[in-house]
């Protein structure tokens, strides 16, 4: 089959590298000038089963009163859907598969990016361990390793951390780790063009008709300057494009068999062009990312691995030898000006449990947007157009996009070519857009 990817995050360089394996012909439509240029760039990059669906989607109810409130309205309704607890349950099981394909990855491909394993939620008072704890019978039924910790043993997985701040316990997710997402998907790039994948970089798609086959209307559109400006405060995306198909000047038109959507908050004209009605709004979250400091006096000076405070919601995560805060979600998409209340929250978070592990001086500030579907589960399968298919709205973009991509690029090339689902292949009904029809 011929297939086309719109969109180059770590959604589409996973769906491009899943369909590429399984001998199909494939093409990626990207707008900027490389993969993870945007939703995927600078992300927190944690990746963990369990952290989506129990506690990494908790600050995603205020955006109900604050965003538009039409969607606050349906994801009012979502939350009353009789549905959604089967629904969670099955986002579990796909992120169980997702975590198993990417170690899979990880050693076939010999990848090598910056990771560090597991994952640490921080509790800091007796409501939030009561409700975790609530949760971690869910989880356990899923088969997804969660330990509930004392502050004590929280010392012991993390024994760089602030004894002065006040700490109830947390939860140790050992199946998760931090690493650098960017990284991974120019690896995964690299694996997928291998495979013969082509990449259409600075190509904006105009329009697209369904249909067998469907037809993609895009243009080259490259920036006024070929050193494109990213969302990072003092310095742009130095990647190289590496555009593997020269692409001529004007609006061109080819077809393909299937048309899978990955553009994340992008997607949103496509969409209503294609009038599907998949009740998602746009999102955005902050990341500071700064060197470590080294002390050989202090080597337990910063975090070992990745971490969430769950009452702030924000995360610190090790990434080689830099840190990494992420968070800060407002509803809208992400613009040139930065919430100096939210990183300043970000930063006394960082202080609280890590005081003066961060290299101040030569901090990087980023902000990313993504879709978010009314009741924060992702929009993954057939979209109801024929030729059209979905994978979107992984989550929120400081917490969630990775630890779904590489389960939701394997199962949805399953659908795609027709296959009947294997017996590992988790079951994603419910996930699809007919849940809002």
């Amino acid at each position: 089959m011929r297939i086309a990817i719109i969109g180059a995050g770590i959604a589409g360089v996973t769906t491009a590298y899943e369909c590429a394996a399984d001998g199909h012909q494939v093409t990626v439509f990207e707008r900027r000038g490389s993969v993870a240029a945007e939703g995927s760039f600078a992300n927190a990059g944690l990746t963990a089963p369990g952290l989506s669906l129990a506690w990494g989607r908790t600050s995603l109810a205020d955006l109900a009163r604050v965003g538009n409130l039409a969607w606050g309205w349906r994801r009012w309704r979502a939350g009353r859907s009789k549905e959604l607890a089967e629904r969670h349950e099955r986002l579990l099981h796909l992120s169980l598969y997702s975590h198993a394909r990417l170690q899979e990855l990880q050693r076939k491909l010999q990848m090598d990016y910056e990771r560090a394993e597991g994952v640490l939620v921080l509790l800091r008072g007796e409501r939030e361990q009561q409700a975790v704890l609530a949760s971690l019978a869910l989880l356990e039924h899923a088969g997804v390793s969660a330990q509930a910790l004392s502050a004590e043993q929280c010392l012991s997985v993390e024994p760089g951390l602030n004894q002065a701040t006040r700490l109830h316990g947390g939860v140790y997710l050992s199946q998760g780790e931090a690493g650098n997402c960017r990284q991974f998907s120019h690896l995964i790039r690299l694996a997928a063009q291998r495979l013969g994948v082509q990449f259409r970089f600075h190509t904006t798609v105009r329009k697209l008709k369904p249909g067998t086959p469907a037809t993609l209307i895009h243009e080259y559109t490259p920036p006024d300057s070929l050193a494109e400006p990213s969302r990072l405060s003092e310095a742009g995306d130095s990647a190289d494009g590496g555009d593997t198909k020269p692409a001529a000047l004007g609006r061109m038109e080819d077809s393909f068999d299937a048309v899978v959507i990955c553009a994340g908050a992008g997607a949103a004209s496509l969409l209503r062009a294609l009038k599907l009605k998949a009740a998602l709004t746009t999102v955005h979250g902050y990341s500071i990312t700064a060197p470590l400091r080294q002390l050989e006096a202090f080597p337990d000076l910063g975090p070992k691995a990745g971490l969430l405070d769950l009452r702030e919601q924000v995360s610190i995560s090790r990434i080689g030898q830099r840190i990494r805060l992420a968070g800060g979600i407002q509803p809208g998409q992400a613009d040139e000006r930065f919430d100096d209340a939210r990183l300043a929250q970000m930063h006394r978070t960082l202080d609280d449990w890590f005081p003066g592990a961060m290299l101040s001086t030569q901090v990087q500030r980023w902000q990313g947007s993504q879709a978010l579907a009314a009741d924060g589960l992702p929009l993954l399968g057939a979209s109801g157009r024929e030729g059209v298919w979905l994978n979107l709205a992984q989550g929120s973009p400081s917490l969630l996009g990775w630890p779904l991509a590489c389960g939701a690029a394997k199962v949805l090339v399953e659908q795609i070519s027709g296959r009947k689902a294997s017996s590992e292949t988790p079951d994603t009904v419910g996930l699809d857009i007919s849940r809002f029809s």
